[in-house]
Parts: C-alpha cells; sequence; structure tokens
C-alpha cells in the first residue's frame, strides 16, 4: 500500500508521489529492500515482521490511539464477514478491547511468607479454578488446578497459591508454560523441601474446531523436589487428588 498525505491519508499507484510506504508484513524482505534502494528518502513503515518483535505502529495520519485500535477489530468483523454497523455489533469493538484488557492485566499481590514453625508435611490446595487463552489460536482453555508444596522454613497464606495460578494463566498461554513458571515460582519464592502441581483443562480450540473433541481434558504435571525424588511422596499426592475427585 503506497500512502500519500499525513493530513488525509490518500492511497496513491504512483511510488514517487508518496509520503509512506505501507506493508502489512515482512517474510522474505524483497519487498522492503526493493523499496527501500528506489526510494531511500521515503519512510517504509511494517505492520509485521515475522523474525522481529515489533512495537505497536502508530502512523502519522492516526489521531486517536484507542478508535484506531477499535478499527482494528472492526477491520476483523469485516474479514469474517460480518457487519459492524449493524446493531448487536456496534459496540462490540469497544468491549472487546475491553474485556482483553481486563483479562490480560490480573491484580498484582505480595508473595509474603510466614515462619514455617516446626510445619513440614505437605500442604495441599486442590479445586483452583483457571481461566487462560490459548496463545495459537486465541479461544480460552479453563479448568482446575492442584498445588501443594512441602514447607522448609517458610509457609505462604493459602490465597496466594490461587494467586500465582492466576497470575500465570491471564495471559497468552499453553497450559504446560503454565504448570512450570507456577512450580518454579513457588519453588523460588518457598525454597520449599518440594513443590507439586498439576493442571486439568478443557481446550475450546480443540473442542470447537479441528479434532472438535467434546468433554476431552487435558493433565499437565510439574513436580520438584520430594514429589520429584520420593515414591512415597508422590503416591500420597496423586493419592489425595485421585480420593478427593472420586
Amino acid at each position: 500500500m503506497i500512502i500519500s498525505g499525513f493530513f488525509g491519508s490518500i492511497n496513491v499507484t504512483d511510488p514517487k508521489e508518496a509520503d509512506i510506504i505501507l506493508d502489512d508484513i515482512i517474510d522474505s524482505g524483497a519487498t522492503k529492500r526493493k523499496y527501500k534502494a528506489l526510494y531511500p528518502r521515503k519512510k517504509f513503515i511494517t505492520l509485521f515482521e515475522k523474525d522481529k518483535k515489533v512495537d505497536w505502529v502508530n502512523f502519522p495520519f492516526e489521531k486517536n490511539i484507542n478508535e484506531d485500535q477499535s478499527d482494528t477489530v472492526v477491520r476483523l468483523l469485516q474479514i469474517i464477514g460480518e457487519d459492524p454497523n449493524r446493531e448487536g455489533l456496534l459496540e462490540t469493538p469497544r468491549r472487546y478491547l475491553s474485556a482483553f484488557e481486563e483479562f490480560l492485566n490480573p491484580p498484582t499481590f505480595n508473595m509474603t511468607t510466614f515462619a514455617a514453625e516446626k510445619t513440614d508435611e505437605m500442604i495441599v490446595q486442590l479445586d483452583i479454578p483457571f481461566y487462560s487463552f490459548c496463545e495459537h489460536h486465541l479461544l480460552p482453555f479453563f479448568g482446575k488446578g492442584y498445588i501443594a508444596y512441602i514447607p522448609h522454613k517458610k509457609i505462604v497464606g493459602l490465597s496466594k497459591l490461587a494467586r500465582t495460578l492466576e497470575t500465570f494463566s491471564r495471559r497468552l498461554q499453553n497450559q504446560e508454560r503454565i504448570t512450570n513458571q507456577v512450580a518454579d515460582y513457588l519453588q523460588e519464592n518457598l525454597e520449599a523441601k518440594g513443590v507439586a502441581v498439576v493442571l486439568k483443562a478443557r481446550h475450546l480450540c480443540m473442542e470447537m474446531r479441528g479434532v472438535k473433541t467434546s468433554d476431552t481434558n487435558t493433565v499437565t504435571s510439574k513436580l520438584l523436589g520430594y514429589f520429584k525424588k520420593d515414591e512415597r511422596t508422590r503416591a500420597e499426592f496423586l493419592n489425595l487428588i485421585g480420593n478427593h475427585r472420586n
């Protein structure tokens, strides 16, 4: 796309008349190299480059960034064949952006710890609900978490286990990464003798599309310390989960 006129933004076909040259995606880089060679003094803007992390692109002709973000959702509605001007969709761009902003910004919390006071038995929290978004398809996956740790010198308030899971879930994720991040974070902050995290979840990217298998659960686990190296400790934790489910 070749654009002329920062204030008025008129598309032109002759690059010589353009103020900026816009490429929606750089894959091989051939287009960028061609135009940079022919018109080295013209500004070349790229929306997306596969091998490079780019910031949000602010075009010179944009006035209100929030409105421009909403325009992106409008364009998405048009791409899937919807009319963004029909009554039910008039407020959808604003609501969509607001919902994502809310979900992807979980409340912060302090991982306050306390002296263990001779507490060295397993502490387990079951059925912790969590919600996340698949980073591949931007569709939800959700389920329950089962978290345990064996204190060494520190314990933590029970709400912090749920907060930890919430914090790592409320972002674009995959289930395996959440499991690992929660376990590693708890181990780092509690310096526990062992940490165990099991997540059980349903993925709408698998139920709504693709293989379309409904009511299928995916289970992931991360075991550290005694839970990994001691068979009896591991069995006790897994039995607690199994007996609870039954």
